[in-house]
Formats: structure tokens, C-alpha cells, sequence
């Protein structure tokens, strides 16, 4: 009989930015799969050095794209993934203030390793978007990822970062081990 914690309810990720450290609880009770694929990829250190390339103002930031590692590649940055793609878990949890949720294109189906984090109550992604988790710790680390000054995107959207934030890591340790 194995005396771990749990590793969906007794684990939380440390998000360590350029910008400060936040803290995220996980949500397997509504999103299993998606919790345990972003767990992994933590592990393996897929997200250490990536960056949050999408930022606007009021609604979310956006990171979690390994092609963020390389700046010759920015034209595509926004399109990378893990390689694979993760069934959405669509729920009942609300896009609020602090919330993780999977990126993915206008294919329900097409998350991968993309994640974003609200910065307002979102409402109107409800049950369109994959929610996993939710900032417990580092409120105004968040606060201030979202006050970072923004430009005009390839796509023409308000978006992208005057300056690099990076994650720099992501680490998936014991809840108990934060407190």
C-alpha cells in the first residue's frame, strides 16, 4: 500500500517568472487529464525557459509554448506544442481572476502544453475552455504580468510584450511544502 499523497490533490505548482513566484492549486476533480499532462511536463522541464508571449490588458496572460525559447522563431510563436494534443475536459469552473486554463485553437481538442491565466472574471469562456487550476499564492506577481506594456502582435492584436517574461521554472511539489 503506497503512503504518497495523492498526486492530483496534494500537489501544487510553483510558477517562478521573471516577474516573481505564484502558486497554483490543481483542480483534478474536474479535469483530470489536463492536470496530469501539465504535471508531466513540469516535471520534465518543458516549460523552464519559455516565456508568457501573450498579454492583454483585463483578460489573460498567455505562455506555455516551448517555441518561446528561441526569439529567432517568434513568428510562430503562439502555434507550439508538446508534440500531441489533449481532449478537452471542458467544466462547471468559471474563467475568474487567478484561474488556469488550456490554450488551444478553434479545435476544442487541440490543447497541448499552452496554458493561460486569467486576469479578470472571464465568463464568456465557460465551458469553452479546458479551466485546471487557480493562482493561491502571488496575486500581485500576477497583477503585475498583466501590467506589462504590450504591442501590437503579428496578428494584430494588442498583445505582445514590450520586454521577455520568462518562466523560469515550473516545479510540481507537496502542497504542505508552500505553506
Amino acid at each position: 500500500m503506497s503512503t504518497s499523497p495523492s498526486p492530483a490533490t496534494n500537489e501544487v505548482a510553483v510558477i517562478q517568472t521573471s516577474e516573481g513566484e505564484m502558486v497554483a492549486e490543481f483542480w483534478p476533480d474536474v479535469a483530470p487529464n489536463t492536470v496530469e499532462n501539465f504535471k508531466k511536463l513540469a516535471r520534465q522541464g518543458f516549460y523552464d525557459g519559455t516565456a508568457f508571449h501573450r498579454i492583454v490588458k483585463g483578460f489573460m496572460v498567455q505562455g506555455g509554448d516551448p517555441l518561446t525559447k528561441d526569439p529567432s522563431k517568434e513568428s510562430r510563436w503562439g502555434t507550439g506544442d508538446p508534440g500531441y494534443k489533449v481532449k478537452a475536459e471542458f467544466n462547471k469552473r468559471s474563467h475568474e481572476r487567478g484561474v488556469l486554463s488550456m490554450a488551444r485553437s478553434s479545435d476544442p481538442d487541440s490543447a497541448g502544453s499552452q496554458f493561460f491565466i486569467c486576469l479578470e472574471n472571464v465568463k464568456r469562456l465557460d465551458g469553452q475552455y479546458t479551466t485546471f487550476g487557480k493562482v493561491i499564492e502571488g496575486d500581485d506577481v500576477l497583477g503585475k504580468l498583466g501590467d506589462i506594456e504590450t504591442t501590437m502582435s503579428a496578428g494584430g492584436e494588442k498583445s505582445k510584450p514590450t520586454k521577455r517574461v520568462a518562466v523560469e521554472s515550473i516545479k510540481i511539489v507537496p502542497a504542505d511544502s508552500v505553506k
